[in-house]
C-alpha cells in the first residue's frame, strides 16, 4: 500500500514566524501533536511537535500562569526558534512499509508527506499507520487468529490455505514470522469465522503444531522482557 492512500491530506500548517501560542493553540483546535512549518509555497521548511512547545514554555501549566509579564515572552516566541529543520519526510509513493521503517528508526510520531520540490502534500502517523493495517490485515472483522508452527519449506502455505478454502472459510489475511526454531516459522491465520474447532483438528491432521499467539509472542520476548 502507498502512502497516498493512507496519509492525512488535510494538513494543519504553521510558518516560521508564528508564535509558539499560535502553534499550540492550532494543536488543541484540530487535536494533533504536529505541525509541519511551511514557506509562502507550501515547502516543507520544519516540523514542530507538542513536545517542543512544551520544553519551551514554563512547567506550570499556562492557563493558571498569571505572570503577564511571562505570557508576553512566550508570545515572543516564533516557531522556527524551536521546530525540527530538514524533518524526515516520505513521498506519496512510498510504502507503508518504508514509513514503518523510518517510524522504528528514527522514534518519530509522524511524517510529513512531501511532493518532489519538497511541497506538503499530507502527513502520516502512527494512528494512521494502524488504520491501514487494520484495513489491509482484515481485522476489523469479527474472527480468529491462529498460530501455526510449520516448516519453511516450498508448499507448506498452499496446503495451509487449502486446509483453510476446504472448510469453505474466508481468510481475512495471513502473516508469517520467523520462529525461534531452526527451520521453522509461525503463520498466523486471520480466519473471518469464529468456528475453527474443524480446522484446527485439519491442521492437526496435517502435521502443524498448533500454539497460542499469545504464548508464541511472549516466547520471543528477551529473557529481562525488554
Amino acid at each position: 500500500m502507498f502512502v497516498s492512500k493512507s496519509m492525512a491530506r488535510k494538513v494543519i500548517t504553521v510558518t516560521p514566524e508564528d508564535g509558539i501560542l499560535t502553534a499550540r493553540e492550532k494543536m488543541k483546535t484540530h487535536q494533533i501533536r504536529h505541525l509541519p512549518v511551511v514557506d509562502p509555497e507550501d515547502r516543507l521548511v520544519g516540523i514542530v511537535t507538542d513536545r517542543d512547545i512544551r520544553s519551551a514554555m514554563p512547567s506550570i501549566v499556562l492557563e493558571d500562569y498569571d505572570s503577564r509579564k511571562e505570557r508576553e515572552k512566550l508570545a515572543k516566541i516564533r516557531v522556527h526558534e524551536i521546530m525540527t529543520r530538514n524533518p524526515v519526510t516520505v513521498l506519496p509513493t512510498h510504502t507503508l512499509q518504508d514509513v514503518l521503517m523510518l517510524i522504528q528508526s528514527t522514534r518519530v510520531g509522524a511524517l510529513p508527506v512531501v511532493d518532489e520540490d519538497g511541497r506538503i502534500k499530507g502527513i502520516i502517523g502512527v494512528r494512521d499507520l494502524i488504520r491501514a493495517f487494520i484495513n489491509v490485515l482484515g481485522i476489523g472483522e469479527p474472527g480468529t487468529l491462529l498460530c501455526i508452527l510449520v516448516e519453511d519449506k516450498i508448499g507448506t502455505m498452499k496446503r495451509i490455505v487449502d486446509a483453510v478454502t476446504e472448510e469453505q472459510i474466508s481468510i481475512g489475511s495471513i502473516l508469517v514470522a520467523r520462529s525461534w526454531e531452526e527451520g521453522k516459522r509461525a503463520v498466523f491465520p486471520y480466519l473471518l469465522t469464529q468456528n475453527v474447532s474443524r480446522v484446527k483438528q485439519k491442521f492437526t491432521d496435517l502435521g502443524f503444531t498448533l500454539l497460542d499467539p499469545l504464548e508464541w509472542y511472549l516466547d520471543q520476548l528477551p529473557p529481562d522482557g525488554r
